[in-house]
């Protein structure tokens, strides 16, 4: 006898419920919506403008929403939400100021690819454009920062454009959708439909189906090539094509890279990786690209901070870019074989044809780079130095943990110093370099991954920038472990002011931040410091054995710095060692 999955069945006897026509409003029209689209939770705040919608809320058992105590915090958890699980994240926030909370996090989810779904309210259809309490074209405001934005006139169109919405975030290139609803739009009642066929727009039809004339182009440079290198990023992430870049660096014996937000798209523990390139990148890393005659981009843009001078980039190299986004072949760097298409099925169709490339001997000098010149620095027994907290986290999760981080020098060091070896493990604001972001968005990865340890690495600055959200931490039991590495100064400012501005320190002094501990307590949430490595190992320890949420107060130096370092309008390999040196 065959036994049903308990979970299956509520899901499909939920599904048939929302499926049925019936007359409902613009708000619960939203709803069934957002559930339909399998959404799990969403972040958000009320206000005026989403009253409705939150009404609809009201005794919805189905309908799961977590309330932060800023916009700012809901869309960074749905950011960190959608890039730990891979799902299109959502968050809700009210007209005017609501809105404009989430620009951001808008422009940070823009720059990385992350798909979102944005929702605001907005005033009446009648007091658009009459500058309304309230009132503020956001889908103006957003335009350059969203894949599409859309303002909802009619609620016979609601549903619609909610199933196109998801459709335009989490495929091509994935990115932000906004959707802002006037506040009688959500109101206003229609007979509601679903339709969850395959969406079909004109106008929007991404390539993803891999060039294969290009891709065999790619395959016959790598048989001629001497010193190639792989060059991997996000996309490769956000494409779900670890297994499929791993493959195919076995299979050619290429050594490889992988960007900031590449890390755990390529297992570290693989005796060809490299490291990470670019400003702060690993010596080996950066030596390789200078040196490479064949330089193979997956899933990568060619960032400023991974070329540094441009005109001075992989010097002797032909270029290969592999993306799914054609505004990028060519954009930064001259391409010499673009392939158009989704990173997995272009690496799909090459791993059918890959063969072993002529390379020992470039692997040789490779791996005599990584014993010659290993990530280092100048521990010491009378200092917590914030590079050795990172190792022992990475120690004690075994770098099984998900990690997030806000940005500055100690986003660098845990990208340094952290073994990323699975994808979505790994989260943080790339391109933007958005403070603020590394709390809140563990918040939405443990959402969406309840059975995973999330530890949320944060600088004395950043944390200040979102640590209301430690109300819901404590409210909800979130147990995620809040790491701050507390030098009581904004350090990168303080490092670039040092090594380019001559010590001209300005206005850099956190000296005044609160006692972590303390407001941690406040909020209800325990309170951890530690000053030297003995009292760092028994806090962190005592942290990993608590069930709820804890944040953990680590003093270090505040004259440390990141190396190795390049700075601007020099080369990769024009590198500055520190300690090392």
């Amino acid at each position: 006898m065959s036994v049903q999955n308990p979970t299956k069945v509520l899901h499909e006897e939920l599904k048939a419920k929302l499926m049925k026509p019936e007359v409902i409003s613009g708000s619960e029209i939203l709803l069934r919506s957002l559930l339909l689209e399998g959404v799990e939770c969403v972040f958000g705040y009320p206000g005026g403008a989403v009253l409705f919608i939150y009404d609809a809320m009201h005794g919805n058992p189905d309908f799961h929403h977590l309330l932060t105590r800023h916009e700012q915090g809901a869309i960074h958890a749905a950011d960190g939400y959608a890039r730990s699980t891979g799902k299109v994240g959502v968050c809700i926030a009210t007209s005017g100021p609501g809105a404009t909370n989430l620009v951001t996090g808008i422009a940070t989810a823009y720059m990385d690819s992350v798909p979102l779904v944005v929702i605001t309210g907005n005033v009446a259809t009648n007091f658009i454009g009459t500058d309304a309490f309230q009132e503020a074209d956001i889908t103006g405001i957003t335009m350059p920062i969203t894949k599409h934005s859309y303002l909802v006139r009619k609620v016979e169109d609601l549903g619609r454009i909610i199933h196109e919405a998801f459709h335009i975030a989490n495929t091509g290139r994935k990115g932000p959708v906004l959707i802002d609803i006037p506040k009688d739009v959500s109101a206003n009642k229609t007979l509601f439909q679903p339709q969850l066929d395959p969406v079909t727009i004109r106008g929007y039809n991404p390539s993803t189906d891999p060039n294969k004339v290009q891709t065999d182009a790619m395959l016959n440079a790598i048989q001629q090539a001497e010193r190639p290198v792989i060059l991997a990023g996000g996309g490769v992430v956000y494409a779900d094509a670890s297994d499929e870049l791993i493959e195919f660096v076995n299979k050619t014996n290429i050594p490889i890279t992988t960007t900031l937000l590449g890390l755990g798209g390529f297992p570290s523990g693989h005796e060809l990786w490299m490291g990470m390139p670019g400003m702060h990148g690993t010596y080996t890393a950066n030596h390789a690209i200078q040196e490479s005659d064949l330089l193979i981009c997956i899933g990568a843009r060619f960032d400023d901070r991974v070329t540094m001078k441009l005109d001075g980039f992989a010097p002797k190299a032909k270029i290969v870019h592999i993306d799914v986004d054609p505004a990028e072949i060519g954009k930064n760097v001259k391409t010499d074989i673009p392939i158009i298409g989704n990173v997995k099925d272009v690496l799909g169709y090459a791993n059918t044809k890959a063969v072993r490339a002529n390379t020992d001997a470039w692997v040789a000098r490779v791996q005599e780079m990584k014993a010659k010149y290993p990530l280092k620095y100048k521990d010491s027994d009378t200092e917590l130095k914030p590079q050795y907290v990172i190792e022992m986290i990475n120690e004690t999760t075994r770098g099984d943990a998900i990690i997030t981080t806000d940005v500055g020098q100690h986003q660098m060091w845990v990208a340094q110093y952290y073994k990323f070896n699975r994808p979505r493990s790994w989260i943080t604001s790339g391109g933007l370099g958005t403070m603020g972001f590394g709390f809140p968005s563990a918040i939405g990865a443990q959402m969406g991954n309840p059975d995973k340890l999330v530890v949320s690495i944060n600088g004395d600055g950043g944390m200040q920038m979102c640590s209301q959200e430690l109300a819901i931490c404590a409210i909800n039991n979130i147990p995620v472990k809040i790491v701050v590495i507390n030098n009581q100064v904004l350090g990168m400012v303080r490092q670039w002011q040092e090594i380019i501005y001559d010590n001209r320190y300005s206005h850099i002094d956190l000296a005044g931040s609160p006692d972590f501990v303390k407001l941690a307590e406040a909020y209800g949430v325990k309170g951890l410091r530690a000053t030297t490595k003995e009292e760092a190992r028994k806090a962190w320890q005592e942290a990993l054995d608590t069930p709820g949420p804890v944040l953990i107060d680590f003093v270090v130096p505040k004259g440390e710095n990141v190396y190795p370092m390049v700075t601007q309008g020099c080369t990769i390999d024009e590198m500055i060692m520190g300690d090392s040196e």
